[in-house]
């Protein structure tokens, strides 16, 4: 179908008109679980097979380390990377292999951007495994352990946390890192910087500020030598135009062009994810429908309250890959 800006009608794997466009959105680091993607991979062989081709992608037993673990090496940045990103690109493809699933636009937040550029045919699939594992590991060795930190602030607007950030500064890095919408800005820095951030966020109204188990703090100046890293591995990667529009976390537009890829996958290392935005830029298009592809339904909460009118269903078990097929089936 044609995707002019205007158009506000898609077509469904039916045939049938469907009002509105439909969304594909991928989830990042943090919401990977042990056993994801292992009753998807028993039950549809094109999901064993992607499992297959991203464990020769990165030279170990990818499927094995998300459908057993242990835990504590898929929490690795490195391998949990790679791990989402597979995860979200079996269940499309299962997708695309039971009801024909046609959609119109993408995003991803942070690593899910990678798999959004894979669901466009930007990227192939397994360049793409290879270099977020690498991307993981460059992220993870661009600050010393226990140097940076992240943390959640909660329930307080970006000018009020913008002025604790430079308060609480001092010569240090904290940024906000994820500006998520509902309430939630991700900061991130140097350890110290953060935990100043968090005590003045509060004192200035914040209902929470949480400290978030990472191994790293992304999305901040810090990540700038990952940022060079990850720039010389992408040099001969090819990439194609995206053959959907992709909204991506730097810009918050929707991208098509071939040229913009790998600026922006390398901006994205040290820029701030802006996901409210993104969201915001999905229903300006004419997104009604989206769904969320992987483990998790973090994204689809967050849709919900940055844009109610976009319905949002989340899609990472057989169950319900099949649910979806079926109202395909019967719409």
């Amino acid at each position: 179908m044609g995707l002019g800006a205007g158009a506000l009608v898609t077509v469904d794997a039916t045939g049938d008109a469907a009002p509105g466009k439909l969304a594909l959105l991928f989830p990042g680091q943090g919401s990977q679980r042990v056993g994801m993607g292992r009753e998807l991979a028993a039950q549809f062989a094109v999901a064993r097979r992607t499992y297959e081709e991203a464990s020769a992608a990165v030279g170990f037993d990818l499927a094995r380390l998300c459908f057993e673990g242990p835990e504590d090496a898929l929490v690795l940045t490195a391998n949990t990377q790679p791990a989402i990103l597979t995860t979200s690109i079996a269940v499309l493809r299962v997708l695309e292999a039971e009801c024909g699933l046609v959609w119109d636009v993408c995003a991803g937040h942070s690593l899910g951007e990678w798999s959004a550029l894979v669901a466009a045919r930007a990227l192939q699939f397994a360049d793409a495994v290879r270099l977020v594992n690498l991307r993981g590991q460059f992220m993870q060795e661009a600050v010393p352990p226990g140097e940076g930190a992240m943390a959640a602030i909660l329930g307080l607007a970006a000018g009020p946390l913008g002025e604790a950030l430079l308060e609480a500064a001092q010569g240090e890095v904290v940024t906000a890192a994820n500006l998520n919408g509902a309430g939630q800005i991700v900061i991130a820095g140097h350890k110290g910087a953060v935990e100043r951030a968090m005590v003045l966020a509060k004192a200035r109204g914040a209902k929470r500020a949480v400290p978030l188990p990472v191994s790293a703090p992304f999305h901040c100046p810090l990540m700038a030598p990952a940022a060079a890293r990850l720039d010389d591995a992408l040099l001969d990667v090819a990439v194609m135009d995206p053959v959907r529009p992709v909204v991506t976390n730097v810009d918050a537009t929707p991208n098509t062009q071939r040229k913009h890829v790998k600026p922006l996958l390398v901006a994205q290392v040290t820029a701030p994810v802006r996901w409210e935005e993104s969201v915001q830029a999905l229903a300006a298009m004419g997104v009604t429908r989206a769904l969320e592809l992987g483990a998790g339904s973090t994204l689809s909460g967050l849709v919900k309250r940055i844009a109610p009118t976009i319905q949002t269903t989340s899609i990472g078990e057989p169950h319900e890959v099949l649910a979806y097929a079926g109202t395909r089936s019967a719409s």
